[in-house]
């Protein structure tokens, strides 16, 4: 299991890609680009996929916004998507080797529920999409946020993820 340490979330408060104020905004951008595959983190951004853009691909949620439970407006949403699902344990603050596991290796489409936090699946997200695909997240209370994946971006990410502590070598 991977952990961030305290002295190393300062790297993930800042949007690691292209911010936007709001969801028109980005989805005249996404309809005016090529691209593989889209994947959405968190559950305001995959609600609002589901409702107004481009269906995504792969659909990572926990069911909770902003440490409060989801509306049920989203929860309905995200569970009405067809696409088959997922549960993983993640607690806050870690990527569990299952969370990993399944984002590498699913076929999409899919909904990956998330017991616990998904705030940091964005990084294995990146690291396994392929080239040219599109990962999508929140950043609260400041809009949405695109990551175009390319091999400068999954180097950016492989070098946030060395800064984790891997809590099994370190038993």
């Amino acid at each position: 299991m991977l952990k961030l340490p305290e002295d190393k979330r300062h790297l993930l408060k800042e949007p690691l890609g292209k911010l936007f104020k709001n969801s028109n905004d980005l989805f005249n951008y996404i309809d005016s680009i090529n691209y593989k595959k889209i994947i959405t983190v968190g559950d305001v951004v995959s609600a609002e996929f589901l409702k107004k853009g481009p269906k995504p691909d792969i659909i990572i949620v926990d069911f909770i916004v902003e440490r409060a439970n989801a509306k049920e407006e989203i929860k309905n949403t995200i569970n009405e998507h067809p696409a088959p699902q997922i549960e993983v344990n993640n607690p806050a603050g870690k990527i569990t080797r299952e969370l990993w596991n399944v984002i590498r290796d699913t076929k999409s489409p899919v909904k990956i529920i998330v017991d616990g936090e998904d705030d940091l699946a964005t990084i294995p997200a990146v690291l396994h999409a392929p080239l040219d695909s599109l990962v999508v997240y929140g950043q609260p209370k400041e809009g949405l946020v695109l990551v175009r994946v390319s091999e400068e971006k999954k180097r950016e990410f492989k070098n946030i993820i060395e800064q984790f502590k891997d809590e099994l070598k370190t038993k």
